[in-house]
């Protein structure tokens, strides 16, 4: 158990200290969002779509594998998203861009999932201020024309298009109901009314009241296939593993959901659990002597400089309820209804600015001599498709 759950989850006397730290952090967002809203500090624009995907809790929620899903759909409608996502709190810097070789970095491992799945086709860029690091990715890649944003519902100083909160719903989830640091919660529940969607990574609804929530969609965590990182290319059944002398290690966060996965598929081993923030090393994994080491994929990428035959990745892939896509979809179409927002678009190939052709409703870039079509209200920014 990690300390956190002997108070994060449970009301002990420790909270008669913790509690009144917890209500001056909730002024300290609420008078900070005031202070945006009143435009007593100046909020950052972008010239694109910005979707904000985050947590209120400090535990993940299934966020990255939703974000997987959502960069996906846009690409299959022809959209060009970009990722922005948190660096490393303990070293703050510049936003830069991360790349599936920067494992030996302090890059974080959902960040570098989502360089590895997206290499060639979404740049993933990390920091510790959206605003800042969204703005950076658009320079370097302006022929984005959505951002995803995974860490925005606290930081009000970038202004959004759609809000999806990822709510977990299991026994441990809002824990004792307090923000930090008296209990998990990084913004009060009642952040739950405010968003444009909320996405329960849950089967069941167990004691919470959702009907004042925003509109909410249900998600499931699956994990069918693994693969070894000395060949990522071929995928086999996580049954595969069921002769082999096993080894689970994972972070307290995601334990559960492994231990859960593993019983499913009946197979048996050890189950090692290290810190959420824990930065693998070799010597973690001197003194296994399993056949097979399992690990989520978000894990298992950080040991692909020093561990390959032994660690068998478990991709993690949401399904998600169908009718949140429309959602996004419609709140693109408002968006790029706007002349002014389709002028602002680079062209994938140059990246000089296009022209908005109302007449032929295309996207005209005129240094290459290409038009990109605009289906069903999206502009489709694929050089395949473009004539």
């Amino acid at each position: 158990m990690k300390l956190s759950d002997l108070y994060w989850h449970r009301i002990t006397p420790l909270h008669l200290l913790l509690w009144p730290l917890s209500l001056l952090f909730n002024l300290f967002l609420n008078i900070r969002k005031l202070s945006y809203w009143l435009d007593f500090f100046s909020s950052v624009r972008l010239p694109v779509p910005v979707i904000v995907v985050d947590s209120i809790t400090i535990d993940d929620g299934g966020k990255t594998p939703l974000v997987l899903w959502l960069v996906e759909t846009l690409q299959a409608r022809g959209l060009c998203p970009g990722i922005v996502t948190q660096g490393d709190p303990d070293h703050p810097g510049r936003p830069e861009a991360v790349a599936k070789q920067d494992y030996q970095t302090r890059a974080r491992g959902k960040a570098l999932l989502l360089a590895k799945r997206f290499e060639h086709t979404c740049p993933v860029w990390a920091g510790n201020n959206p605003a800042d690091v969204a703005q950076a990715l658009l320079q370097a890649h302006p022929d984005c024309n959505v951002i995803i944003c995974t860490f925005g519902l606290q930081f009000p100083r970038l202004e959004r298009d759609f809000e999806i909160a990822v709510a977990d719903f299991n026994e441990s989830s809002f824990g004792n109901g307090l923000l930090l640091p008296a209990g998990p919660l990084r913004a009060s529940i009642k952040r739950l009314h405010s968003v444009d969607a909320v996405v329960i990574n849950s089967p069941r609804k167990l004691h919470f009241d959702t009907s004042d929530w925003a509109p909410t969609y249900h998600m499931k965590l699956v994990g069918e296939t693994v693969y070894n990182l000395s060949n990522s290319d071929v995928r086999q059944p996580v049954s595969s593993l069921k002769d082999k002398t096993l080894q689970a290690v994972t972070t307290y966060e995601n334990v559960q959901w492994l231990a859960n996965q593993l019983q499913q598929y009946g197979l048996k081993g050890k189950l090692q659990t290290v810190a959420d923030d824990h930065r693998f090393v070799e010597q973690d994994f001197s003194s296994i002597q399993a056949e097979a080491i399992i690990m989520l994929e978000e894990e298992a990428i950080q040991c692909q400089g020093f561990v390959t035959d032994q660690v068998w990745a478990l991709p993690v892939e949401a399904w998600v309820n169908g009718e949140i896509q429309a959602r996004v979809l419609n709140m693109l179409r408002e968006k790029f209804a706007d002349s002014d927002v389709l002028n602002e678009m680079s062209c994938p190939n140059c990246k000089c600015q296009l022209r908005h052709q109302e007449q032929e409703d295309t996207l005209i870039c005129d240094q290459e001599q290409l038009s990109f079509p605009i289906k069903d209200g999206i502009p489709v920014l694929q050089l395949q498709d473009s004539n």
